[in-house]
Formats: C-alpha cells, structure tokens, sequence
C-alpha cells in the first residue's frame, strides 16, 4: 500500500497523484490539511524521509514568517510542534511505502519508491 500526504489545491501533488494511480495498485489518499499530523506521526515520518525537520518546511508560507522559524536556534521539537499545529507548513506531496517516504516534488522523485 502506498500513502499520500496531499492538497488537493496543490497542482504538484495532484501531478504525484495522478503518477501514483498510474504506476500503483492501491493509494491511500490521506489530505493532510483535514487530518493533519501528529507530532510523533511528523517525527516518524522524517525518519523515513531521513531529514531533519527544518527540510520539511515550507519557508514561503505567512505562518512560516509569523512563527518566526526562520530562527536557527529553534529545535526540531518545536518545529515538528509547528508542523502539528499548522499543517500548511508541510511540504507536499509525501509517498509513502513501507519504511521510506520521498518529497514528491517533482513527481520523479516518487519512481524509485514504487521499484
């Protein structure tokens, strides 16, 4: 089973989407804005992606520059906080199967996960 973290408003995750229903046989399609995230569910997810957690942000949202995590002195634990409490801070799509995760920008990024 494979898993995507996405927007639908988003063109590239609705492009991963599309690239995961032609080359997967099951997609379980998870909107993340709806049913945002965990701060464990978050911490597990960048072991898969192995990444920190400042990787997973997206630094172009007014939430980003309200929050002020443009400062390097914040832990991944409040970022991964952050990411919980304001799930548009996520960077998307993310595939999931298994063990392993990829960001699915671009959408190429995703063919590995599926061999």
């Amino acid at each position: 089973m494979i898993k995507i973290l996405h927007n639908p408003r988003c063109s590239k995750s609705r492009e991963a989407l599309d690239l995961l229903q032609q080359k997967a046989q099951a997609v379980e399609v998870v909107e993340y804005l709806k049913t945002p995230l965990t701060a464990d569910e978050l911490t597990t997810l960048l072991g898969m992606l192995v990444m920190p957690a400042r990787q997973l942000l997206r630094n172009k949202e007014e939430e980003y520059k309200q929050l002020g995590l443009d400062n390097m002195a914040l832990s991944e634990q409040q970022l991964i906080a952050a990411m919980a409490q304001h799930p548009k801070l996520i960077e998307r799509p993310v595939i999931i199967k298994g063990n392993k995760a990829v960001i699915g920008r671009p959408a190429s990024n995703i063919l590995p996960l599926l061999s």
